[in-house]
């Protein structure tokens, strides 16, 4: 794998670069020397960006807005947020514009039941699968498994409360990948040559059950944490104002399939960094604030 040629490196428009995921492949890309530029929605949530990154405002439902961001750019990280309405003529002017798109997808492809269940995120993101391959763009698809946040969003309230962490399949396993390798890799893969054609699913090292992952936060933390299973149903009302029901029924299909597996893991966090993935442990580790400070 090529690395690049410093003096005519072009500038990389980031799509969600203040999310999760986003927020970090600006910082890797900084790191590298990379130009930044980052689209938002709504410019006052650019403030959290680090300086040098230049701001476009622009919205992927208005595909003529991402042209200022797009002009004289390298490479896109496209981090699809919106209705599919507009992935075509999105898509259409990536290919007219820049040489290289990153799309962050989710593991659709992958045999492992986890990840079989009817999803409708997947059919969205098979669908700009499908038309970026339809262009020739050099491409590169990330396919993060479990992102280690979710447990930030699923579990820290009842810890920080002190409370039982009551959740729905105890027993499903998955190997939750740090949100920095998925960006690291994501950043990796803009930058440095080599990685066209690349279809990579992100996973952590080890399958941990969600119980387990509890057990880990509760070692972290120095105290023990009661888990306690919750039905399906409990799980559905608890979530209904939080989450759309698709998402929910999605996620409660993909654990129930997943009892008893272990979680399907790969080694493409290592192949494109040359490092180890990091462990739940260390992403727990790093983020411990998360389940002890009231946010």
């Amino acid at each position: 794998m090529g690395g690049m040629n410093q003096t005519d490196v072009l500038p990389v428009l980031v799509t969600g670069a203040t999310g999760r995921v986003g927020r970090v492949v600006v910082d890797r890309l900084l790191d590298a020397g990379v130009p930044v530029r980052a689209l938002t929605r709504r410019p006052e949530t650019a403030a959290t960006l680090p300086a040098g990154v230049e701001v476009f405002t622009g919205d992927l439902t208005a595909p003529e807005t991402l042209d200022p961001a797009l002009d004289g750019a390298g490479a896109v990280f496209l981090v699809w947020t919106a209705p599919p309405r507009t992935a075509e003529a999105v898509v259409e002017r990536l290919a007219a514009r820049v040489r290289r798109v990153v799309f962050l997808s989710s593991p659709h492809r992958t045999p492992h039941p986890l990840f079989q269940q009817p999803n409708p995120m997947a059919v969205l993101h098979a669908g700009i699968e499908r038309l970026i391959a339809a262009t020739g763009l050099e491409s590169t698809i990330i396919r993060p498994g479990m992102l280690a946040s979710n447990s930030t969003a699923w579990w820290a309230p009842a810890i920080r409360a002190g409370e039982v962490v009551r959740w729905p399949y105890g027993a499903a396993g998955s190997a939750p990948v740090d949100d920095r390798d998925v960006a690291a890799v994501a950043a990796r893969t803009l930058w440095q040559s080599g990685h066209a054609g690349g279809d990579y699913v992100l996973t952590g090292p080890e399958s941990l059950t969600q119980a387990a992952q509890v057990d880990v936060i509760g070692d972290v933390l120095g105290r023990r944490i009661a888990f306690e299973e919750m039905t399906p149903d409990e799980f559905r009302s608890l979530w209904k104002d939080t989450a759309p029901s698709s998402v929910v029924d999605m996620l409660l299909a993909a654990w129930s399939a997943a009892v008893g597996q272990p979680a399907y893991i790969t080694t493409a966090v290592a192949d494109v960094l040359g490092t180890a993935p990091r462990t739940f442990r260390q992403w727990v580790a790093d983020h411990a604030t998360a389940f002890t400070e009231r946010s």
